[in-house]
């Protein structure tokens, strides 16, 4: 091949790639630009061509030096005594001394449990530790149910709701629940505390926004991070935060034009405080900035209301206002599971949406018809409710008003009373955290020492390491105190005067006097 034939292939080989290079879309705005800057200042075209070839070195070369040896070389010696000297960090930290006391005096209860339990020590104390407000456990009704349902269905239902693990008894638990709360549907899930963890995150997705109380409890909190929508916060019970929250979201998701699923969620009476939410303003907010809310009624759901039915009841709100209520099924009616009440395509969406209904085992059948008939015995037997209030009431005359030391923070309906250290007396005697709890654990020992078993309230920590920019939110130490229509009211009595002298006897000891300072 001689010169000639070289230049002719050279000359195919450029047009036919000028040829396609032309076919590319902007490529004759380039070709203009090049031929135009040649001529004029063909230093500059060098310029950048040189440029554009480092840029593309540049991203291909790998970020650290291959030739050069950046790193220690050690021994085969040198290597054995570094792993032989690493320590894993414990996958759980080490109990506190206060942990460990707590753990070593863990009172276990023999039989069943009621307003009167054995402890296995052999000693009989008055059960105030517990969610049995109406001594359900013992109410030979529900129990011939409950024994009749287990010989029939036997002890499980050994497989999923919607799949092979549905019963019967578990469609009528349903329907039972949704007469009782006046909605048009509910489901019912296995386990109370993965309730509301699933519900939320089955409705609400990344990018929709949450408007959240500080103190809600851990099981909202969970299925706040799971559902890895944007949280905005308000301080506990400030509804007028509230409103202020709801405006700013609004108003900025205007100037943006964008529209995404917007909720309130919330408890009726709060876990870590005790108190009762006010669920008509809550209402009122919604409709005026279209949010719609989730209620949790883990705490109110059998005990708020003239019959039972919660804080819809008790603050006389139509419940086909509220968009999912959330409630338990494992306290005051001595069952198990949880349930969501709302309108039946609230309901039916979770039923192959919510993680915990759809991989969990189905509740036992025995424990839906306990549920059935709790929620029979509540509606036909109304004074139940009016006995543990009343239980309610001489407890809290004999503690609150009566005590130097500590005051109640729950609703005066609430059978869940909530005893924290007066602000007087944690400034004065200037107790940590640490010491607060320490000083309501020797009560709870005190008070179990002299025949009431009482508890402190318990729960994980809430802060932000769980992933929840923002929400940090501090539970003050507080004694927990169940009350129950089983007891009379002599014995109420007798026990809220033993507890008051326990918290005094604890309180005035010279080794809990902090700083020397004087008892109050």
């Amino acid at each position: 091949m001689d010169l000639t034939e070289v230049q002719a292939q050279m000359t195919g080989w450029v047009n036919e790639a000028a040829s396609a290079f032309q076919k590319v879309p902007g490529s004759a705005v380039l070709i203009r630009y090049v031929r135009s800057s040649y001529q004029n200042d063909p230093v500059r075209s060098a310029i950048e061509l040189i440029l554009v070839l480092f840029f593309i070195r540049y991203l291909l070369s790998p970020s650290y030096s291959t030739s050069k040896q950046n790193f220690i070389k050690l021994t085969e010696d040198e290597i054995d005594e570094l792993v032989d000297e690493w320590v894993p960090e414990p996958l759980v930290l080490p109990q506190t001394a206060l942990e460990e006391q707590e753990t070593e005096k863990l009172p276990v209860l023999v039989g069943p449990t009621g307003p009167k339990s054995k402890l296995a020590s052999g000693k009989t104390v008055t059960n105030l530790a517990s969610y049995n407000f109406y001594n359900l456990n013992a109410n030979e009704q529900i129990k011939e149910k409950a024994i009749q349902t287990l010989r029939t269905y036997g002890v499980g239902p050994c497989g999923p709701p919607q799949f092979y693990g549905t019963q019967d008894v578990h469609m009528k638990a349903e329907a039972d629940i949704a007469n009782y709360l006046g909605t048009e549907g509910c489901i019912v899930y296995a386990q109370a505390f993965s309730t509301i963890s699933s519900v939320i995150p089955a409705f609400c997705k990344r990018g929709d926004i949450i408007v959240a109380d500080r103190a809600v409890n851990y099981s909202i909190r969970r299925g706040l991070e799971i559902s890895r929508s944007n949280i905005k916060w308000y301080n506990h019970g400030d509804l007028d935060e509230l409103e202020r929250v709801m405006q700013a979201v609004v108003k900025e998701q205007a100037k943006k034009k964008q529209l995404t699923r917007r909720f309130i969620v919330t408890e009726a009476l709060f876990e870590t405080t005790g108190d009762m939410n006010d669920l008509p303003r809550l209402v009122e907010l919604k409709e005026k900035h279209k949010f719609r809310i989730i209620l949790d009624e883990t705490w109110s759901f059998g005990v708020l209301g003239r019959t039972g039915r919660g804080l819809t009841e008790h603050q006389n709100v139509d419940p086909t206002q509220v968009d999912m209520i959330v409630g338990s099924l494992a306290g005051p009616l001595c069952a198990g599971g949880g349930f969501c009440a709302g309108q039946k395509d609230v309901v039916e969406h979770q039923r192959i949406s919510a993680a915990s209904y759809t991989f969990s085992a189905a509740l036992p059948a025995m424990l839906a018809t306990t549920a059935s008939e709790s929620l029979n015995v509540l509606q036909s037997n109304p004074e139940i409710l009016a006995q543990c209030r009343e239980n309610i009431r001489l407890m809290r005359a004999q503690l609150d008003p009566r005590s130097d030391w500590v005051l109640c923070t729950s609703a005066p309906q609430n059978p869940v009373m909530l005893l924290v250290f007066k602000p007087d007396v944690v400034k004065a005697r200037r107790l940590s955290v640490g010491d607060q709890e320490r000083l309501l654990q020797e009560c709870v020992d005190e008070s179990l020492a002299n025949g009431v078993l009482i508890t402190r309230l318990k729960g994980m920590p809430i802060n932000s390491s769980i992933g929840l920019k923002g929400g940090d939110y501090t539970v003050q130490p507080a004694l927990k105190i169940c009350i129950t229509s089983g007891l009379s009211k002599k014995d109420t009595e007798k026990a809220a005067i033993t507890i008051r002298h326990a918290v005094t006897k604890v309180m005035t000891r010279k080794t809990n006097n902090k700083l020397g300072l004087p008892a109050a």
